[in-house]
């Protein structure tokens, strides 16, 4: 007998051996027992997830001359035909093929006829999204009001396409990707009884690169098979996938975790050397570091997919917030390994990118951010910690935790220095300084404080906490251009809001905003034009006029 492949041969026969459909399966199965049978069924849904084999399995069902409990027997006249391919009233179309109107029409042309063998005669139509517009307006009367004798099973991987006329007239099942541990199970229990060794990480990594089809992951084993010479071992699958062992990917974070940049160019070297897909080595960092995650919130959690001795080891090694840095880095690194020169370039820099941002002063104390809440958080520790970790996580992380502290210890005051005898305002030497962008809405933020011979001190509103170097380097030039000498700046945060220019300026236009309203409610062309006319006033079309305007 000619050598039949997995995805044929274990093809499910009842909604018993369906894998990881229970919603539909358990659905279908009260419809049979209930006698309550749709006219149209559509099933959507990505490759591989069975939808074809619903739409068999039900149409065998449902002509079953001795149906029990919703499964067909297998042995009547109807079930062996159906299982041979001969069942007459099983018209199977694939709509890829057939897309025209005149297909269609020829298709429903016998429609009226009473079945040959079976109870249903059933249109199985696979892709149905794949016809063309004049083919589903012909279908359309059919779905609407189809003789008794009739069923219309549809498939598609693709139902945003078909007009929503036809959906309405359906009963609509969407199939989930399966996961991989639905998936390895399936090989495994497949395996046993195919009587092939087989080691359980290669079908880890089997499923894991079926992307949620069955049909795919059963025609990689297929291929596992073959490369191996009749074994599904681990080392064999690696290569066929272009995938890498645990073990040097273990070997990379534990030279991430020694600071060990040279130990990680040559890794990646080794890995290039036996021609390693390096978007397959991000996707299994990612998956490391996921369960390193877990290890460290759940120890008690049972996983198969990796060594948990490994897992146990670099838990241990690295701290949370190293975890979750360097996982948000492998993701967002993901899109551009695609954009770099070449692969292995790009995951060379991805690597290099985890390492110079690691937090070393945070990761070499053990602090955590929890610690980091309860500590007494002085300028020059955030300006240390913001030297360490990139601007993002200094916004969504530290900022964000200090600020969630009840009672923060002012920072000692700055000794009060007599300030030159100048003439002009804050305000004034705002404008004066033409300052622009974020230096000019820092310094709005901002009151002056104190000025010596080789200082400026200025204190930043509490409300307004975030700035970047350049900016302040900036608005320090400007200082020293007005003084004419090469101030220091430097700019305290005591977290109480100031009454600053910006301050100010928002209510002084707050108070326009609100005369401008009066004014216009009081007008009395303005409530004669409301009275004739029914005229409304827009409250957002009102903006004050500028106050130097002579207008």
């Amino acid at each position: 007998m000619a050598y039949q492949v997995f995805a044929r041969k274990w093809r499910p026969q009842k909604f018993s051996q369906i894998v990881g459909q229970q919603h539909v399966t358990q659905a279908l199965t009260n419809a049979l027992q209930n006698q309550r049978l749709h006219h149209a069924y559509l099933f959507t849904g990505t490759r591989g997830v069975g939808k074809t084999t619903l739409a068999r399995i039900l149409a065998k069902a449902i002509n079953c001359e001795q149906l029990n409990n919703a499964t067909a027997c297998g042995v009547c006249s109807v079930c062996t035909a159906f299982d041979a391919g001969r069942f007459l009233d099983l018209i199977e179309v694939d709509a890829a093929s057939r897309t025209k109107v005149e297909d269609t029409r020829d298709l429903l042309d016998n429609i009226q006829y009473a079945p040959n063998q079976g109870r249903y005669k059933v249109y199985l139509i696979d892709e149905v999204h794949m016809l063309s517009g004049h083919s589903f307006n012909a279908l359309l009367k059919t779905l609407e009001e189809p003789p008794e004798h009739v069923k219309f099973l549809l498939a598609t991987t693709d139902p945003q396409k078909i007009p929503v006329t036809v959906l309405s007239r359906c009963l609509q099942f969407n199939l989930k990707p399966l996961l991989p541990a639905q998936i390895s199970q399936q090989m495994e229990l497949i395996l046993r009884a195919e009587k092939i060794e087989f080691e359980v990480n290669a079908l880890n990594l089997l499923a894991r690169a079926a992307d949620g089809s069955m049909r795919d992951g059963l025609s990689l084993l297929d291929q596992a098979i073959a490369y191996g010479h009749g074994k599904v071992q681990q080392t064999d699958v690696n290569a066929m996938l272009g995938t890498v062992a645990q073990a040097p990917i273990a070997d990379l974070l534990v030279a991430l975790i020694s600071m060990d940049g040279k130990a990680i160019i040559s890794q990646i070297a080794q890995m290039s050397d036996v021609s390693i897909d390096f978007h397959a080595v991000l996707q299994q960092i990612l998956r490391l570091l996921h369960r390193i995650a877990l290890v460290q919130e759940f120890p008690e959690l049972e996983q198969h997919e990796f060594e948990p001795q490994l897992l146990t080891v670099l838990a241990e090694k690295l701290t949370a917030e190293d975890v979750q840095l360097y996982y948000q880095i492998a993701l967002l690194g993901q899109k551009d390994l695609v954009l770099a020169p070449d692969a292995r370039s790009g995951f060379e820099m991805l690597m290099l990118r985890m390492l110079t941002f690691k937090p070393v002063s945070l990761t070499a104390t053990k602090t955590t951010f929890a610690a980091v809440k309860t500590a007494i958080m002085k300028p020059q520790q955030m300006a240390e910690i913001s030297n360490i970790l990139p601007a993002p996580l200094i916004k969504a992380n530290i900022i964000s935790e200090v600020s969630e502290v009840p009672e923060v210890p002012e920072v000692p005051e700055v000794p009060e220095i007599p300030k030159q005898n100048e003439t002009h305002t804050w305000e004034q030497m705002i404008e004066i300084m033409h300052l622009n962008g974020l230096t000019k809405q820092l310094a709005n933020n901002c009151i002056l404080d104190a000025v010596n011979a080789t200082e400026c001190h200025l204190l930043l509103d509490g409300n307004y906490s975030i700035f970047g170097n350049k900016v302040k380097e900036s608005l320090q030039t400007a200082l020293q251009n007005y003084y004419a000498r090469p101030l220091k700046l430097l700019i305290h945060n005591r977290g109480k809001p100031l009454v600053t220019p910006a301050v100010v300026q928002h209510k002084l236009q707050q108070q326009l905003q609100q005369n401008s309203e009066l004014s216009i409610q009081n007008n009395t062309e303005i409530q004669t034009l409301i009275t004739k006319f029914d005229a409304q006033i827009i409250a957002d079309s009102i903006k004050p006029l500028d106050p130097q305007s002579t207008a």
